[in-house]
């Protein structure tokens, strides 16, 4: 088949052609964010003459290692270069017109990840009429450090600058892949799905899509100027320079990338409440800051003023998400009822709230009710306080889009090593990519085709059609798709335990 031709506006892409699916790769959206760039927002690209090659995926962003326990669960992709603000571009037809555009946001806690990870190929989605194009943004130091010296634009939380230029080069461009501007569906999952929420509440963001999928990721994971400064600070002295732009900027690269790889290890696997605060329980020391500017208000606050309410939303998690944080480092069995006491005491439930979580576990040991617990606090329990929000929001002038929640139950913890329905589980079911080999650490040996066609399915109807199957998420049914073997629409699932975090998360 004839590699296929795209002119974009800044030059002219030649991409591959394979089962009847196009591919444009590592296309950049916005200058290499280096030299003058360097921590400066997203600049425009210089245009290239001739026919740029887009047939394998460009530069990553700069970035350290997961934490050692995740790293076999999560190969990180590295690819040299400094056009690493890209993005890939998959489609059924160029040629095409009208198609509904999903955006994806990767995950990897702010500080890994890119848009190049095999299980977010969007060859799936393309052959079922989704232009699907996936995203690259600055991370960690380079990406999300807010420092108190602003230099006439904005400079704090570069990453969401990047984000919103990718999507403008949507806007822009994707017509000329088949897509239609007007039909953008922007997803992601984990840190990518706190990026969509805290998007879909930013006035920057209005108009540059028209529908939104969260992840695992809500709008509660985002850090106020005090929390910012403290990690600055951290990471200042980790480097042993002031805490100021420049001073920063002039550590080496790999250095900056080092120390705030560690301060990101020590928070997520032995975080000091005394030194770390809130930020112990959250385990993200880099994040977008409400810093008055690019994000004027933390998201819940701007739900509830009604920013958003014209995007329909798909929201959910994962049933046992915390299990990937118990069962990767082999910590499960170790936790007795002592621990889980305490750990979930931590969290804020009391003791007659764990009794619940334990009376609806029979048999289940310790670890397994604390990853219960701790999922519903980090992921359930936040997503529904933005479904909450909405709903209300919506109530209260008669108008606004729909929010949709969903649960992923699949697969059982004996299918894959323990992990069960774990954090990120789900991505390759979305994706349609369980065959990929870097999926089989999370999905097992013998993932579930039929659940995958069908999850899948769930997602293509929502970016189509803004419709999942089931009905909208409102305060008095709280109707949930259940995702397994099959789609159930359940009011209100484990409600007991939901309750139990009211006031409290």
């Amino acid at each position: 088949m004839t590699r296929p031709v795209v002119r974009v506006n800044d030059g002219i892409v030649r991409g591959k052609a394979e089962r009847n699916v196009c591919a444009f790769l590592g296309i950049p959206y916005a200058a290499p964010p280096f030299g003058v760039n360097r921590m400066r927002p997203p600049q425009p690209v210089t245009p290239w003459q001739g026919e740029r090659d887009a047939t394998a995926y460009g530069p990553t962003v700069p970035k350290g290692d997961y934490p050692p326990q995740y790293e076999r669960l999560f190969p990180e992709v590295v690819i040299g270069g400094d056009e690493c603000l890209n993005l890939n571009v998959w489609t059924p037809d160029p040629g095409a017109a009208g198609l509904p555009v999903l955006v994806w946001i990767h995950g990897g806690s702010f500080m890994n990840g890119s848009g190049s990870v095999p299980e977010y190929d969007g060859t799936a989605f393309a052959r079922d009429g989704v232009v699907c194009v996936t995203i690259n943004y600055r991370l960690a130091a380079e990406g999300f450090l807010f420092l108190d010296d602003p230099l006439g634009e904005n400079t704090a939380n570069l990453g969401l600058l990047d984000q919103l230029a990718a999507l403008r080069w949507v806007r822009h461009n994707i017509a000329a892949f088949g897509g239609d501007p007007a039909r953008v569906t922007v997803a992601g999952e984990s840190a990518g799905a706190m990026s969509v929420t805290t998007l879909l509440s930013m006035p920057l963001a209005d108009g540059l899509f028209a529908q939104a999928i969260a992840q695992s990721g809500a709008g509660a994971h985002t850090l106020t100027t005090q929390q910012a400064r403290t990690v600055a600070g951290y990471l200042a002295d980790a480097l042993g320079v002031p805490v100021d732009r420049e001073s920063v900027k002039a550590v080496p690269l790999d250095k900056l990338v080092r120390a705030a790889s560690d301060l990101v290890v020590e928070v997520q696997t032995a975080p000091d409440p005394a030194k770390w605060g809130q930020l112990a329980l959250s385990l993200l020391p880099f994040a977008p800051t409400v810093d008055g500017a690019v994000l004027p208000d933390a998201p819940l606050a701007g739900f509830a003023a009604g920013r958003g309410s014209s995007v329909p939303l798909l929201i959910g998690s994962n049933v046992e998400e915390a299990r990937l944080f118990f069962v990767a480092p082999g910590t499960i069995d170790l936790i007795d009822e002592p621990t889980l006491a305490a750990g979930a005491g931590a969290y804020g439930l009391s003791a007659s709230g764990v009794d619940t979580y334990l009376a609806n576990r029979p048999g289940a040991s310790p670890g397994d009710v604390l990853a219960a617990v701790i999922s519903d606090w980090f992921f359930r329990v936040p997503a529904i306080r933005v479904a909450e929000a909405r709903a209300r929001a919506r109530a209260a002038v008669s108008t606004g889009a729909g929010t949709w929640m969903y649960r992923f139950d699949w697969p059982a913890p004996q299918a894959n090593g323990g992990l069960g329905a774990c954090h990120a589980v789900e991505i390759p079911y979305v994706f349609g990519t369980i065959d990929r080999p870097t999926a089989r650490g999370l999905v097992g040996d013998a993932p579930s085709a039929a659940v995958a066609d069908r999850v899948h399915r769930v997602w293509v109807d929502f970016i189509a059609h803004g419709d999942p199957g089931w009905a909208p998420y409102d305060t008095d049914r709280r109707t949930t798709g259940l995702l397994a073997e099959t789609v159930n629409a359940v009011d209100d699932p484990a409600g007991d335990e939901r309750a139990l975090w009211d006031g409290i998360r």
